[in-house]
C-alpha cells in the first residue's frame, strides 16, 4: 500500500499533521467531519477523496452531533444542524455519502469506532483544543485503522510554523512569505471516482436533516435548553456566504475606519461563527478579501490571518490553554503577587451569566452574548478584563471568562477564542507599568474608560434590539421551580413574561412554613415540602454552585439513618452520596431568589384558558390574549387548563397519577436527642411515616427551637386523604414516637399540611411538552422526575421549546431578526413533541 504523503498534492500535503501513514485495505475512507462542515475548499475532505481514489473505494462522511460535548446547548446544536442541512445537500450534489448521527435518547449508539474498523483510513480536521484534541487521541488509541488530521481552519497551514509566537508583529514577520504564496492561490477541488452502489452499514440510524424539524430534534437531546438559538445568525454555508458577500460589497472598504465601533453592526463581518464551525472556507474569504486593494481589506486580512491564525498556531504547539500556566512568566508572577488585592465586588457566576452586576456597561456586553450569541471584538477585551476584578483569583476569573464565552458565543470554543481570552490576562501582550491593583503588570481596562470613548447609548440600543415581534407576551401559570426557571430563561432572552400563581408566595413545594411573627430567623421554621435537593446534572450544578456562593443555599451535612424496625435507627453510609442542599433560612429562599426579578402575580388562581389564550381568573377577571402559554401545574390541575388549548397535552396530563403526602410540622418544648438529623422510615405493615427530619439542624435555622417535619407515606396519605388536619397531625406524631422508640414529650406547635399532588406514581421519560400549533407548553417537577432538580430542568427545557419554536417561525420574530431569504425551514406541523 502507498504512503499517504506520496499521493497527496502539495496544497494538501502541507496541511497533513501526520504524513507518514501507510494506506490499508478497507470498505471506504472515513471522513470524520467536525469543524469543517462544508463540501468545498475542505482539505480534510479532499485528502479523504485522494486516498479513496487511490484505493478504488468510496468516501463516507460521518458527522456526529453529541449531547455530551461541553457547553452543548440549543444554540450550538441549532447552528450545527443548520450547517448540516447545507452540507448534506452539497455532498449529495457531489455524489458523496453523508451520515449524520445526532445523539439523543434512543439514539446513543457509539458508531464511530465501528465505522473506523471498516475503513481503510480515517481522516478528520485538526482542531488543537480540548475536547477535540483528546477525542482524536482516544479514537487513535482504540482503533487499528490509521487516522490522520488535516488543517482546514487556516490559510497558513499550522504544520508549517516552526515555533510559537506570542506577539502579532513576530508572527506577521515570520509568516509573510508563507501568506504571500497562499493568499491568492486558487483551490483545486478533487472529485471522487468511486461511489457507493448500496448504502454502507452504519451501526446507527442516520438523520435526514433536510426533512427534519430542527427545533424538535434539538429538544430531544439532553443538553442545556436554557441557551436559545440566535435567529438572526443562521448556521450553514448559504447563510455564511450571504453575510460575507454583503459585507464585502458594502462595508469591507471602510473596515479599518469603522471596526472599533461596537454600535456599528455593519462595521465588522460577523463571520467568526461560520469560520469556527467551518461553514465557510477561510481560504476563500481571504482570497476574496485580497481582491479589494484598500485599507479596509488590508486590515481585514491582518485580523483574519495574523491575529486569528496566530492563536491557532499557538494552540497547535501548546497544551492546557484552559489554565494560567500558558501565560508568560511575567504575567503569572504579577497576577499571583496581586492575588490578595481587595476586589471592588465579588459576583457569583450566575450574576455574571445573567448580566445582573452593578456595572451597566459590562452587562451590555454580557447581554449581547446571552441574547445574540456574539460580542464585538473590541468590547470583548474590556468585558473579559473586568471579570478579573470580580472573582477572588485569576484562576477563577479565567474559568468564568472561558465558561461565559464558550457557553454563549457562537464563535467560542476554538483557538481564536483562547487568543482573545488569554490576551485579557497578559498573553500575546507585554508588561505595563506602573503596576495596577489586581492586574499588576497586565494591561488594565475598565468599562468607565471604554464608555468615555464609545457611543454607548447607540451600543445599548443595538444590544437591546428585540429578537421577537413587538408585543409578544408569554404567560406562565404556576410559580413552582419549573415555572420560575422557564420564566427566567425566557425573560433573559428578551421576552415579556408574566407569571401567575394561586399561592401566597412562589416556590410550590419549595415551601417554608413560618409559625411565629417577625423575621424568619426569629421564628419557628418548617420545610414542609421538599426537604432538600441534590445536583447531578451538570447544568443544574452550575447554578447550585452559584447559589451556594451567594448564600442562598447551603449544604446540609445531615446524619441520616433508616428505621427498618421500631426504635432501631441504622446510620446510613453517605460516602460517595451526592451532597444535599437546603435553602438558607428555609427552602423558600431558593424560590424567592428565582422569582427575584420576575413579574410574578400571587393569589391569582387561573380557572380556565380560552382558545384565544386569555386567562380567566377565579375573581372573574379575564386577561388580554397571550402569544404563548406555559402551564406549570400538577397534571390534574393542568388538564382542565389545557383542554381548550391542546387536546394532546390535556391527554398527556390525564394519564399521569400523582401520589399525595401528608406532612406534620412539630416543635417540641425540649430537645429531642436521636443522634440523627433525618431518617427514612421503612417499617413493615401499615406504617404512617416515610421520612422524619430535624429541621433545626439545617443551615440558617434558629437553634432555640426543636423543629421536626414528618412526612407520611404515599399509601397512608392516600388512605387518609380527606381526614381532619388536626387528627392527621396527632396520628403522625404518634407514629413518630412509635418509630423512634421515644417516650412522648410535650409540643409547642403541631400542624399538618396536605400535599394533594406530591410526587408522580411513575417516572416519565418526558421533561417538558409542547403543542406547536397551539403555542402551548407544559412543564413541572412531575415531568422531571418529582425532584427539585427535575423541576428546574423541566422549566429550562420548556423555555427551550418556546425559544426553539419562536426562533424557527419568522412571523414571531422582529423584522431585523428574521432569517435570510436564502434559508429554508421545514414547516412546523401540529404535533406533540416531548
Amino acid at each position: 500500500m502507498p504512503l499517504l504523503e506520496e499521493i497527496l498534492p502539495g496544497p494538501l500535503l502541507e496541511r497533513l499533521i501526520a504524513p507518514r501513514v501507510e494506506l490499508a485495505a478497507g470498505a471506504f475512507v472515513l471522513y470524520w467531519m467536525r469543524t469543517a462542515v462544508r463540501a468545498h475548499e475542505n482539505a480534510a475532505l479532499d485528502t479523504a477523496i485522494v486516498a479513496a481514489n487511490a484505493l478504488g473505494i468510496p468516501v463516507l462522511v460521518y458527522h456526529g452531533v453529541d449531547e455530551r460535548y461541553p457547553y452543548a446547548s440549543d444554540r450550538l446544536h441549532t447552528f450545527i444542524l443548520e450547517g448540516a442541512r447545507d452540507v448534506q445537500a452539497e455532498l449529495a450534489e457531489r455524489g458523496i455519502f453523508y451520515a449524520l448521527n445526532v445523539r439523543r435518547p434512543g439514539h446513543r449508539e457509539d458508531a464511530l469506532e465501528k465505522l473506523s474498523g471498516d475503513a481503510a483510513l480515517v481522516v478528520t480536521e485538526e482542531m488543537p483544543i480540548e475536547p477535540l484534541r483528546g477525542l482524536t487521541r482516544r479514537l487513535t488509541e482504540r482503533i487499528e485503522t490509521p487516522l490522520v488530521s488535516v488543517d482546514t481552519a487556516c490559510v497558513i497551514p499550522m504544520p508549517l510554523s516552526r515555533k510559537t509566537h506570542d506577539r502579532a508583529f513576530a508572527f506577521r514577520k515570520a509568516t509573510a512569505d508563507l501568506l504571500a504564496a497562499r493568499l491568492t492561490r486558487p483551490w483545486d477541488e478533487v472529485d471522487p471516482e468511486v461511489h457507493f452502489e448500496d448504502p454502507p452499514t452504519l451501526y446507527f440510524q442516520p438523520v435526514d436533516i433536510a426533512a427534519a424539524h430542527i427545533p424538535s430534534l434539538v429538544a430531544e437531546c439532553d443538553i442545556d435548553h436554557g441557551v436559545g438559538p440566535v435567529p438572526h445568525t443562521r448556521g450553514g454555508s448559504r447563510a455564511g456566504y450571504a453575510r460575507w458577500e454583503s459585507f464585502r460589497a458594502n462595508h469591507l472598504s471602510r473596515y479599518h475606519q469603522r471596526r472599533n465601533d461596537p454600535s456599528d453592526l455593519d462595521a465588522v463581518s460577523r463571520m467568526s461563527a461560520y469560520l469556527h464551525f467551518g461553514h465557510v472556507a477561510p481560504t476563500r474569504i481571504a482570497r476574496e478579501a485580497a481582491m479589494f486593494e484598500s485599507g479596509g481589506s488590508d486590515k481585514y486580512i491582518d485580523e483574519l490571518i495574523i491575529w486569528r491564525e496566530m492563536a491557532y498556531h499557538y494552540c497547535f504547539r501548546v497544551e492546557d490553554v484552559d489554565s494560567l500556566k500558558v501565560l508568560p512568566s511575567w504575567a503569572r508572577a504579577s497576577l499571583r503577587a496581586h492575588e490578595e488585592d481587595e476586589r471592588p465586588a465579588i459576583y457569583t457566576h450566575e450574576a455574571l451569566e445573567r448580566a445582573t452586576t452593578e456595572d451597566d456597561i459590562w452587562n451590555l456586553g454580557q447581554r449581547s452574548l446571552l441574547v445574540h450569541g456574539e460580542l464585538h471584538n473590541n468590547f470583548r477585551m474590556t468585558w473579559g478584563k473586568m471579570i478579573l476584578n470580580w472573582r477572588e483569583t485569576a484562576s477563577q476569573a479565567l474559568a468564568s471568562i472561558i465558561d461565559l464565552n464558550h457557553r454563549y458565543a457562537l464563535d467560542g470554543r476554538d483557538p481564536a477564542s483562547y487568543g482573545g481570552i488569554l490576551w485579557c490576562l497578559g498573553q500575546f501582550d507585554r508588561p505595563f507599568t506602573p503596576e495596577q491593583p489586581i492586574f499588576g503588570k497586565v494591561r488594565a481596562y475598565n468599562t468607565a474608560s471604554y464608555a468615555s470613548r464609545k457611543r454607548i447609548d447607540d451600543y445599548e440600543d443595538l444590544v437591546k434590539r428585540p429578537l421577537f415581534a413587538k408585543g409578544l407576551r408569554v404567560a406562565v401559570i404556576g410559580a413552582g421551580v419549573a415555572g420560575l426557571e422557564c420564566a427566567r430563561v425566557l425573560q433573559d432572552h428578551g421576552l415579556e413574561v408574566h407569571v401567575f400563581d394561586k399561592g401566597y408566595g412562589p416556590g410550590g413545594r419549595l415551601a417554608t412554613r413560618v409559625q411565629r411573627d417577625g423575621q424568619p430567623l426569629a421564628g419557628v421554621l418548617f420545610d414542609h415540602g421538599a426537604q432538600y435537593f441534590t445536583a447531578r446534572h451538570a447544568v443544574f450544578r452550575r447554578f447550585v454552585n452559584a447559589w451556594e456562593e451567594e448564600g442562598v443555599i447551603a449544604r446540609w451535612n445531615a446524619k441520616l439513618a433508616s428505621i427498618d424496625s421500631a426504635g432501631n435507627l441504622s446510620p446510613k453510609d453517605l460516602d460517595g452520596a451526592p451532597d444535599r442542599y437546603v435553602g438558607v433560612a428555609g427552602m423558600r429562599a431558593l424560590a424567592e431568589h428565582l422569582a427575584g426579578d420576575l413579574n410574578v402575580t400571587q393569589r391569582a388562581r387561573v380557572m380556565a384558558v380560552s382558545p384565544e389564550r386569555r386567562l380567566e381568573f377565579e375573581d372573574g377577571r379575564v386577561s388580554e390574549p397571550f402569544d404563548v402559554i406555559v402551564v406549570n401545574a400538577p397534571p390534574k390541575q393542568a388538564e382542565p387548563l389545557l383542554a381548550t388549548l391542546s387536546q394532546p397535552l390535556a391527554q398527556l396530563a390525564s394519564e399521569v397519577d400523582m401520589l399525595p403526602c401528608w406532612a406534620a410540622m412539630v416543635s417540641f418544648e425540649q430537645p429531642i436527642s436521636l443522634g440523627i438529623d433525618g431518617a427514612f422510615v421503612n417499617l413493615p405493615g401499615e406504617n404512617a411515616l416515610s421520612w422524619i427530619s430535624r429541621d433545626v439542624t439545617k443551615p440558617g435555622r434558629d437553634p432555640l427551637y426543636e423543629t421536626w417535619v414528618l412526612h407520611a407515606s404515599a399509601e397512608w396519605s392516600e388512605a387518609n386523604l380527606e381526614r381532619d388536619r388536626e387528627a392527621v397531625a396527632r396520628d403522625l406524631l404518634d407514629a413518630f414516637f412509635s418509630a423512634t422508640g421515644l417516650d412522648p414529650v410535650a409540643t409547642e406547635h403541631l400542624v399538618a399540611h396536605r400535599w394533594r399532588y406530591a410526587i408522580p406514581a411513575e417516572k416519565r421519560d418526558e421533561v417538558a411538552a409542547i403543542d406547536r400549533d397551539a403555542r402551548t407548553v407544559m412543564c413541572g417537577g412531575w415531568l422531571g422526575g418529582g425532584r427539585v432538580e427535575g423541576a428546574f430542568m423541566s422549566g429550562r427545557a420548556a423555555a427551550g421549546l418556546v425559544l426553539g419554536e419562536l426562533c424557527s417561525d419568522d412571523e414571531m420574530l422582529a423584522p431585523e431578526a428574521r432569517a435570510s431569504s436564502t434559508m429554508t425551514h421545514t414547516a412546523a406541523q401540529a404535533d406533540l413533541f416531548l
